[in-house]
């Protein structure tokens, strides 16, 4: 089981701080600055979406050029590999990989001539996967736990209500022998367990 990082929606305001975190320290170390999580809301609670480092991982058997591995516990992907290909968002089923631009740094942004007209203005935004920008190359973008950080993820650090955690192997074994527990301790004849709560039921 992969190491990756739980969010408690009931603790969790809403204030996109470990978005901005998370954003800032990846800008620092000149990978994609777009963040690697989205805070989603509903009319009662919020949390963010992040990867969950699956252990089968179908974004890596998709990868065709091996740019996303498993590596220490987690799901890693290499911004240098990544030829756009948008397989991995795809496949992903949180919807947890996003795609942001990078423009080639010896390139002026409107370095036209003769040969190279001016590209057409871009298109309102849509979605990361049917964006394009000309001159501009779709990098696939994913949560590392911040694994070039000694001290951990930074939404991790940064949550003020501590609403952010990163589960560990440790936990996982925990909480499966506490629902063993639970499980060897049930009392199969008590069918009020199966009960939905509607009056008159048996």
């Amino acid at each position: 089981m992969n190491r990756f990082v739980i969010a408690d929606s009931k603790v969790c305001i809403g204030c996109r701080t470990c978005e901005a975190a998370c954003s800032e320290i990846h800008r620092q170390h000149g990978l994609q600055s777009m963040p690697r999580l989205k805070v989603m809301r509903s009319a009662k609670e919020s949390a963010p979406q992040l990867c969950h480092h699956c252990e089968d991982a179908p974004c890596a058997q998709v990868c065709p050029v091996n740019a996303i591995v498993r590596d220490n516990g987690a799901v890693q992907l290499n911004e240098s590999l990544c030829v756009s290909c948008k397989l991995c968002g795809i496949v992903c089923p949180f919807g947890a990989i996003e795609f942001s631009g990078s423009r080639p740094l010896d390139i002026p942004a409107n370095a036209n001539s003769p040969k190279a007209p001016a590209a057409p203005p871009a298109s309102p935004r849509v979605s990361s996967f049917l964006d394009w920008v000309p001159g501009v190359r779709a990098i696939a973008v994913k949560c590392d736990l911040c694994s070039f950080d000694e001290q951990g993820p930074a939404c991790v650090r940064t949550c003020p209500t501590h609403a952010l955690r990163v589960v560990s192997n440790q936990d996982i074994a925990q909480a499966s022998k506490r629902k063993r527990a639970l499980t060897i301790n049930l009392d199969y004849g008590d069918l009020s367990l199966f009960s939905t709560g509607g009056e008159g039921e048996k």
